[in-house]
C-alpha cells in the first residue's frame, strides 16, 4: 500500500532533523520538498536520496499524493513554506485517494531555537524593506536605551514579578542582538562572535567544571576567577582599568574598593568608625567645598559598610527610594 510519510521540523531549525526522522527519510522511496531552496536540500544531495520539488504546481498535494501512488514510501519534508492550510489539504487528499498517511513528529526541539526568530526579526528590521528609524541606529544611539533597559530590569528584580522580569530580561536581550546587527552591517562581528566568545570564556574561567581543577567552595571559584581573568588581560596596567566610570556613583564606589582590597591597596578597618569619623568632618566642615568632600567621603564610607554586610549598597539604596515613593504616594 501506498504510504505518505510527513517528516515534520521545527520552524527556526529546517535544516536539523532527529535521528528517527532521518531514519524515516532513508527509508523511503522518494523525498519531496515544496523548493529547491529548502534548507535541508543540500543534506538530502549528500545522503544522495532520490528527491523532487513540488515547485508551483497548481494544485500541489493532488500532485503530491498522484507521486505517493506511483512510487510507493514517499517522504515529504516540511519546510518554512508550508503552514497549516496546505497541511490539512495534503491529509484531506491524502484520505480521499486511500493513500496512508504516517506523520513523523520532530519532537522536542534544541533549548534556545526561539532566540533565532528573534535574530532573523532584527536583521529583517535593519534589512530592505525594513524600519527606517531601525536602519538608522548606531551603536552610540542605542547606548541610551541599553541603559535604561538595564535600569529597568533592575527595578523588575527588586518587585520581585516573574511577568516584570521576563519581559525587561527580553528588552534587555533585544539590546544585546541589535547592537550585534549593527556590527554585522558594518563588517565588525556577527551575533554568532559574540556568543561565542563569552562561550568560551565561560569554559574558560570554570576549569573545576569543564576541567579538572577542584575547588572547595565559593571563595576559590572566585580566586581563580580573578587569576584567569588577569591572565587574559595581561594588557591592563592599573589596578581599576576596566572599571566603567560611567556606571551609578554607588555601584562604581563599590566597584573601585573592591579592585583595591584584591590588590592589597585598602585593607579592611572598622566600618562603622570610619563612618563616625566622617559624620564628625562634617559637623566640623567650615567651607561649602568642604562639605562637598566630607560628605563624598560619607557616602564613600557607607557603601564600605554596606559590603562588609554583604549588602549591594545600589540595589540598597534603589529599594528605599521605592519605600520613599511608595510612602510618600499613599499620603
Amino acid at each position: 500500500m501506498a504510504r505518505l510519510l510527513l517528516i515534520d521540523t521545527a520552524d527556526q531549525l529546517p535544516g536539523l532533523l532527529p535521528i528517527h526522522s532521518w531514519s524515516a527519510l532513508m527509508s523511503s522511496d522518494l523525498v519531496l520538498v515544496r523548493s529547491e531552496d529548502h534548507p535541508f536540500v543540500p543534506h538530502l544531495d549528500l545522503a544522495e536520496l532520490r528527491r523532487e520539488v513540488v515547485g508551483s504546481r497548481a494544485q500541489p498535494a493532488q500532485w503530491i499524493v498522484e507521486r505517493v501512488r506511483s512510487e510507493g514510501d514517499v517522504a515529504y519534508l516540511f519546510g518554512p513554506q508550508d503552514g497549516e492550510d496546505f497541511t490539512r489539504t495534503l491529509g484531506l487528499e491524502a484520505a480521499r485517494s486511500g493513500v496512508e498517511v504516517e506523520v513523523v513528529y520532530f519532537m522536542l526541539a534544541p533549548k534556545g531555537v526561539e532566540l533565532l526568530d528573534l535574530v532573523r526579526i532584527t536583521e529583517r528590521l535593519r534589512g530592505p524593506g525594513g524600519c527606517p528609524w531601525d536602519q538608522e541606529q548606531t551603536h552610540e544611539t542605542l547606548a541610551p536605551h541599553a541603559l535604561e533597559e538595564v535600569y529597568e530590569l533592575a527595578e523588575a528584580i527588586a518587585s520581585g514579578e516573574v511577568d516584570a522580569l521576563r519581559e525587561e530580561l527580553g528588552d534587555v536581550l533585544l539590546q544585546v542582538l541589535f547592537h550585534s546587527q549593527v556590527a554585522e552591517d558594518g563588517g565588525s562581528f556577527t551575533i554568532d562572535d559574540v556568543a561565542k566568545a563569552v562561550a568560551a570564556k565561560l569554559v574558560r574561567r570554570h576549569p573545576h567544571v569543564f576541567g579538572d581543577v577542584e575547588v572547595t567552595g565559593t571563595a576559590e571559584v572566585l580566586a581563580n576567577w580573578e587569576v584567569l581573568k588577569a591572565a587574559e588581560k595581561p594588557e591592563r596596567e592599573g589596578i581599576f582599568d576596566g572599571v566603567p566610570v560611567a556606571q551609578p556613583a554607588l555601584a562604581l564606589v563599590a566597584k573601585l574598593q573592591s579592585r583595591a582590597e584584591r590588590a592589597g591597596r585598602a585593607p579592611p578597618g572598622d566600618a562603622e568608625a570610619r563612618v563616625r569619623a566622617e559624620l564628625d568632618r562634617l559637623a566640623h566642615a567650615g567651607e561649602a567645598g568642604e562639605h562637598t568632600a566630607a560628605i563624598g567621603d560619607l557616602l564613600a564610607a557607607v557603601v564600605t559598610l554596606a559590603r562588609t554586610h554583604g549588602v549591594d549598597p545600589e540595589h540598597a539604596l534603589r529599594a528605599a527610594a521605592q519605600r520613599f515613593r511608595s510612602q510618600h504616594e499613599t499620603q
